[in-house]
């Protein structure tokens, strides 16, 4: 599974991902400051999955309708850069490539997917 981390992500996590073997780019180590549209065709032309804290990219999905390879969107603001690893590290483990083309969103008592247009 290949992944594009938008830069609200917490680097440290974007790390730990790195270790476990999983293949992630980081928008905050080469593109700082760019717009969701710009991670959006980032995303597409390299057929990564993004993973993002920004839920206006909800909106922005499903109103370019757009073949994207996906969205992760975390929703646990509280909740410290491990345990969103060992949350992701186990949706990865059980889904896989089954994420594909799936907006699903983590939140900390569950996580919805939802087919993208």
């Amino acid at each position: 599974m290949r992944l594009l981390a938008d830069e609200n992500i917490q680097a440290p996590l974007v790390g730990a991902l790195r270790e476990r073997g999983y293949d992630i780019l980081y928008i905050g180590e080469f593109s700082r400051g760019v717009t969701d549209q710009e991670v959006l065709e980032t995303a597409v032309s390299q057929e990564r999955i993004i993973l993002t804290e920004d839920k206006d990219f909800g909106d922005l999905v499903f109103r370019v309708n757009r073949d994207l390879p996906g969205i992760i969107l975390l929703r646990l603001q509280d909740v410290a850069w491990q345990s969103r690893f060992q949350r992701l590290d186990r949706l990865f483990q059980e889904r896989g490539e089954r994420l594909r083309r799936l907006y699903v969103v983590v939140e900390p008592s569950r996580i919805r997917l939802r087919s993208l247009p």
